[in-house]
């Protein structure tokens, strides 16, 4: 279905205006297909991406080493790192290199609900099903292309 047909929009001022609002549509339509994989599991986008980004690491980091690796830079990282520690998803402990740091690491609990939702995967790749492995290669190319414009 096209862009116009999705928000009953016939005409733009140009094919740019075009790009951006098609963008953003679909930047908000892929957001909500994860979202309900992830509510199943009682977990935000920012939860998710902050146990993704603590399991790949091979240490403990700081929220500000979290916060840059984060997909959402504006998140308030303490804060959600603070809810995952009511979880139990998340642990955090006093850095050996500095005292006044707190590292965080990803529980026991906080890997099984990831593998767990590794399981989701193929359901997540659905949202992009429709393209061929090359056309998500340029795809991904003009994403990056996008970003480095400015």
């Amino acid at each position: 279905m096209s862009i116009e047909n999705d928000i009953n929009q016939r005409s733009f001022k140009s094919e740019y205006q075009k790009a951006i609002i098609n963008l953003i549509y679909t930047y908000n339509w892929t957001t909500e297909q994860l979202k309900q994989i992830l509510d199943k599991e009682d977990l935000t986008m920012q939860q998710f991406n902050i146990l993704r980004i603590l399991r790949g690491s091979d240490k403990p980091l700081s929220t500000l080493q979290i916060r840059e690796r984060m997909l959402d830079k504006m998140s308030d990282t303490s804060r959600i790192v603070d809810r995952l520690i009511l979880k139990k998803l998340v642990k955090k402990t006093t850095c050996k290199a500095d005292k006044r740091l707190v590292d965080v690491v990803i529980s026991d609990k906080g890997k099984k609900l990831l593998l767990k939702l590794d399981l989701y995967e193929a359901d997540i790749e659905k949202i992009v099903q429709s393209l061929s492995e090359k056309e998500a290669e340029t795809f991904n190319h003009l994403l990056d292309k996008i970003r480095q414009s400015n």
